[in-house]
């Protein structure tokens, strides 16, 4: 009779067991605002982007990296300097936004340009909410940087990754944006150069949405807040940082 018992125990033991393990940490998350690169990527600033284009916010990788792309082979190109990619003009205080995705407890966020850690930000182990914002005086530094963000998750070995192209005091070298002057009117102060919906179309994943595009979802009328393209997860009623409904 024990043996009849104990098999049974010891194998329930070992699916438990096994169930723990394979539980994965649902965390993800990069920086919006300022545009990071993979921001702009998703954003289709910057072209041929490969497949972070569609994933801004899986750049993950063990703690204590100090690149852009978490050592993620198909994520190279997020460590491309040679790129050209925008460069945000700032002053010498900087407020960066992250949008998580998935949220988990947190251990702290740091902020660094080259090796020189500029700020870091107590977690607390707690949860975040569905955006987080930093205030991070830069007045140390000037002309075009480079400001890599970094997530550290409180209960895994990972972090999440985000470089920021920032020229602080303004001007300087960064490209060009595309002149605010037309020799034909526009049609609207939003229209965007990437195949927009038009007001009151439904939302869909995978198009690139700008601030001010008016979408329909669930019944309800939304207004987009921050550039970026919709991916699964950021419906409308689910991300207020990026969507508000009118």
């Amino acid at each position: 009779m024990r043996r009849r018992v104990t098999i049974p125990i010891v194998a329930a033991g070992a699916v438990v067991s096994s169930l723990a393990v394979a539980a994965p940490a649902q965390a993800h998350g990069y920086v919006s605002s300022p545009p990071s690169r993979q921001a702009l990527c998703a954003q289709n600033r910057v072209p041929d982007c490969g497949q972070i284009k569609y994933e801004p916010q899986s750049v993950e990788g063990p703690k204590g990296l100090r690149n852009c792309h978490a050592n993620i082979a198909h994520f190279a190109v997020l460590n491309d300097d040679s790129r050209g990619w925008p460069a945000t003009s700032v002053g010498s205080t900087v407020t960066f936004t992250w949008i998580n995705t998935a949220r988990h407890a947190t251990s702290n966020w740091e902020y660094y340009i080259g090796n020189t850690r500029v700020a870091v930000f107590n977690g607390n182990g707690q949860q975040p909410g569905a955006t987080v914002t930093h205030t991070v005086n830069l007045s140390g530094w000037s002309g075009r940087q480079k400001v890599l963000a970094i997530w550290n998750i409180a209960d895994t070995a990972n972090a999440f990754y985000s470089c920021v192209d920032l020229q602080i005091g303004g001007g300087g070298p960064g490209p060009s944006p595309t002149p605010t002057t037309s020799p034909t009117p526009r049609p609207t102060p939003t229209t965007s150069p990437t195949t927009p919906p038009p007001a009151g179309g439904t939302w869909t994943v995978g198009r690139a949405y700008q601030v001010g595009d008016q979408v329909t979802y669930g019944g309800a009328t939304y207004r987009c807040r921050q550039a970026h393209t919709a991916i699964t997860g950021w419906e409308p009623p689910n991300v207020p940082a990026l969507w508000s409904q009118v």
